[in-house]
């Protein structure tokens, strides 16, 4: 354990995998067969590379896995009732999530195997791995597809359709472990941020803004975190600040307002969180009335959106009912751009909006928001600050939360004061 670090447990690398795989296994038995269903596939298949893992692969192997040349994995569902088949056709140890029907002495290649596994189940339809809207369903390559397609034949290969709604909801549907290990993640989150916010790491006049941010990524990586993204931090300032130090400095002062934009990957889950800080100037005990008015407007969006989740609404009915309401009720520029969550950053599920997009993103927003799935409530707003000089100043809010059949809750809370330094 990182030696200075007083915040929740982070869990050895051990018992993440003891955890992690007793969740893959749970998703097998509990996710898998009910999404099959929902979709209409009685067949999936998953090939892939060593070194070149498709989005899904990652998602249904174990934690210690070494998975050499080439990957491939059938999911067959018999019927209700029955339990789905899982089949491994690698030199892959599956570590008995699937049962491996494959090894150097059969008889017959991969491929064989994988054509008679096909037509001894005669499935009507094949799920492939391939999309030309949700990438992390377009993990099946074109030479691999080709192959499929050479191997099958005319007649089974027929039955081959994109598995993009059937990716998208294996990726994006938490178990309620899945959903408390979460939680979990995002306490040692905020925790981090709250420590990356405060005199422990910020002196003002002397730290920089690339300070934090390699002070962020020297923390989580010592906690054994890998960061999300490069972990971003900036300030904005008034005028004053601004023409005391010019407009290239980057050190931080007091006075400043500091936004950072950070997360990191625990147990296969990912954090995404932006939070605001304020750097108290001499003689100061509180935060600028502009500034805190600014974060309550922020806060006051953050409850329109979320009040506007709903089962079976797309992200951009989503965004364009959210910020009808926010314009309704006099919010100062609203702007949303917030996604799922979960696996990956910024797929599968509903895209609801983009910094320079607030009308319509595409085939991203059109996907639809059922329950027991994550996003960012990522948005902002703009506002006059009376404080500096009625300077327009942009309050960015990111949090993470899960919508439940009670409406969306907020993993860990959420950031409604600033922090001061």
């Amino acid at each position: 354990m990182h030696n200075t670090y007083t915040g929740p447990a982070v869990m050895p690398v051990r018992e993440q995998a003891r955890v992690t795989n007793a969740i893959l296994g749970e998703r097998f038995e509990k996710i898998l067969p009910a999404i099959m269903r929902e979709t209409g596939f009685d067949m999936w298949i998953t090939i892939c590379h060593e070194d070149n893992h498709d989005p899904i692969f990652n998602t249904i192997i174990p934690w210690e896995c070494w998975a050499p040349i080439l990957q491939m994995v059938v999911f067959y569902d018999p019927g209700v009732g029955q339990d789905i088949e899982r089949l491994n056709i690698s030199l892959t140890n599956m570590q008995g999530l699937m049962t491996t029907i494959w090894n150097l002495e059969s008889a017959d290649d991969q491929w064989a195997t994988l054509r008679k596994v096909v037509e001894e189940r005669n499935p009507q339809r094949i799920g492939i791995n391939q999309s030309d809207v949700i990438w992390a369903a377009d993990g099946l390559t074109a030479a691999l597809r080709d192959k499929l397609v050479a191997t099958l034949g005319e007649s089974l290969s027929s039955r081959l359709e994109s598995a993009e709604v059937l990716c998208t909801r294996w990726l994006e549907s938490r178990l309620p472990a899945e959903l408390e290990l979460y939680q979990h993640a995002c306490a040692i989150a905020h925790h981090v941020m709250k420590t990356c916010f405060s005199r422990q790491v910020v002196t003002p006049g002397v730290t920089t803004i690339e300070d934090l941010r390699w002070w962020y990524w020297q923390e989580t990586t010592d906690l054994g975190l890998p960061v999300s993204f490069p972990a971003f931090f900036r300030f904005m300032r008034g005028p004053e600040n601004r023409a005391r130090w010019g407009e290239n400095d980057k050190i931080i002062r007091p006075g400043d307002m500091i936004h950072c934009d950070v997360g990191f990957k625990y147990c296969r889950l990912i954090t995404d969180h932006q939070e605001l800080a304020y750097v108290l100037r001499p003689g100061e005990t509180s935060v600028p009335q502009g500034l805190l008015d600014g974060m309550a407007q922020a806060n006051a969006l953050q409850d329109i959106f979320t009040d506007t989740w709903q089962l079976g609404l797309t992200g951009n009915e989503i965004l364009a009912k959210a910020l009808a309401t926010a314009h309704e009720r006099g919010i100062c520029k609203p702007k949303i751009y917030s996604h799922s969550l979960s696996h990956y950053l910024h797929e599968p599920g509903p895209l609801m909006g983009l910094p320079w997009e607030q009308v319509n993103t595409g085939g991203r927003g059109e996907v639809k928001m059922y329950y027991d799935t994550c996003y960012t409530v990522e948005l902002g707003v703009t506002c006059p600050v009376p404080e500096w000089e009625g300077q327009e100043v942009a309050f960015p809010l990111e949090q993470d939360a899960v919508f439940t059949q009670n409406g969306a809750v907020y993993l860990d809370g959420r950031q409604t004061q600033f922090h001061v330094i």
